[in-house]
């Protein structure tokens, strides 16, 4: 029995230890929470912070030679691949490359390589001081996006239009940057794109294609906060060739030859342009559920392959057809949850695939700044995509997440 070590055990990881074990493997789960959902189908637990890198390294290390040998390691709906690609160098592992999965995770320097590269990615720089943003407003206007180097789920990330304070703009983003850097970009005007790639030995596979929707874009501002997504796209053939081209090009210029990439992509008039691209599995229930509901292609078996040196064949990562799917979140009003009422009408609805909630009665809802504050989703199915829409927006309207001021 072979070993396979996920680092981060939320509740995202789940369908994806419960795949590795339907595989035959022993799954170790490493997390610093000692009640993390995937402990509890782990077959081993290990507690260490998942991004501390050397600490990760230590205790794999450690396991690998005391305990039973890792054969592969890999993360799941979590920031983490400059933990993995470390483990994975050290224990002799298949994976990216440590420098790949280090930049990969500060937009910063992945930007300024895509430019170095030719991969067209929105204007950028990095913004020293309040001082610094405000001579480039100046210049630039606005709208501009803000955000810190190396955050994730949206923390600290504006959207800079007239009225908002580019002093506080810039000390609240740089509290979100744990190396206290920011930087401003273009917001761009467009559909933006979500891509789940497959990169092996030259050859690029994107099953996973889906039309974010922002359609609270002006509720929640200056904060940009997304509301789902569906599939298929709405693009046109040309359109989404386009994009994918764009998503397997970076990818590949990250330095990726074997490993899933998940692409951030804005098609406007000009043509797609990357926001980011991060080397691993994304969240969301995009990778675990929405891309093999919609299109048959199971993402997360795939991804443990790779993780395991095992052969991925071209037929496994085929479309078989295009199914809709959606997924949309719930923003309650700020306050106390006291009740979550008609979620129990929705537990026999044959098209809807997952429903969940990160609040329950008794807990605080926060007002909404990034995507750690929403307070649940549904994710439905339908003959298109609009369908799926339709039908996830009238679970959304049908329960209510009751709450009061405190």
């Amino acid at each position: 029995m072979r070993t396979l070590w996920i680092v981060s055990g939320g509740i995202e990881a789940l369908p994806g230890i419960r795949r590795a074990k339907k595989m035959g493997l022993y799954v170790v789960v490493s997390d610093r929470d000692p009640d993390a959902p995937g402990f509890q189908e782990a077959d081993d637990r290990v507690v260490v912070d998942t991004y501390d890198v050397g600490g990760t390294v230590d205790v794999a290390k450690k396991y690998h030679r005391s305990v039973r040998p890792i054969d592969g390691v890999m993360c799941i709906a979590s920031d983490v691949p400059l933990t993995v690609a470390a483990v994975a160098e050290e224990l002799g592992l298949p994976g990216i490359p440590v420098e790949t999965a280090r930049m990969a995770m500060d937009k910063l320097a992945m930007k300024e390589h895509f430019v170095e590269s030719g991969i067209p990615v929105p204007w950028f720089s990095p913004v020293e001081s309040p001082a610094h943003l405000e001579d480039i407003v100046r210049k630039r206007g606005l709208p501009l996006v803000l955000k810190p180097v190396d955050s994730r789920g949206a923390r600290g990330v504006l959207r800079l239009i007239p009225g908002v304070d580019l002093h506080w703009a810039y000390h609240y983003s740089r509290t979100y940057s744990p190396t206290g850097r920011v930087m401003v970009e273009e917001f761009l005007e467009g559909q933006q794109i979500s891509t789940e790639s497959v990169i092996l030995n030259g050859h690029t596979f994107t099953p996973g294609f889906s039309d974010r929707n922002y359609e609270y874009l002006e509720r929640f501002a200056p904060y940009i906060i997304e509301n789902g997504g569906q599939q298929p796209s709405g693009l046109s053939e040309d359109e989404m060739h386009s994009v994918s081209l764009l998503a397997e090009n970076a990818g590949r210029n990250l330095g990726v030859k074997r490993g899933t990439v998940k692409g951030d992509i804005v098609l406007t008039g000009d043509g797609p342009r990357v926001i980011e691209m991060a080397t691993r599995l994304s969240g969301g229930w995009f990778a675990t559920d929405q891309i093999p509901l919609a299109t048959g292609v199971d993402m997360v078996g795939i991804a443990i392959k790779i993780a395991l040196g095992d052969e991925v064949t071209e037929e496994e990562l085929r479309v078989n057809g295009r199914k809709g799917v959606a997924i949309r979140y719930f923003f309650p009003e700020p306050g106390r949850v006291v009740s979550i009422k008609g979620k129990e009408r929705s537990s026999c609805v044959p098209w809807i695939h997952r429903l969940g909630f990160f609040v329950k009665p008794g807990d605080i809802v926060e007002p909404v700044t990034d995507h750690t504050k929403r307070a649940g989703f549904v994710i439905t199915e339908g003959r298109t995509s609009q369908e799926a829409v339709k039908r996830a927006e009238e679970v959304i309207d049908s329960i209510h997440i009751e709450t009061v001021p405190v």
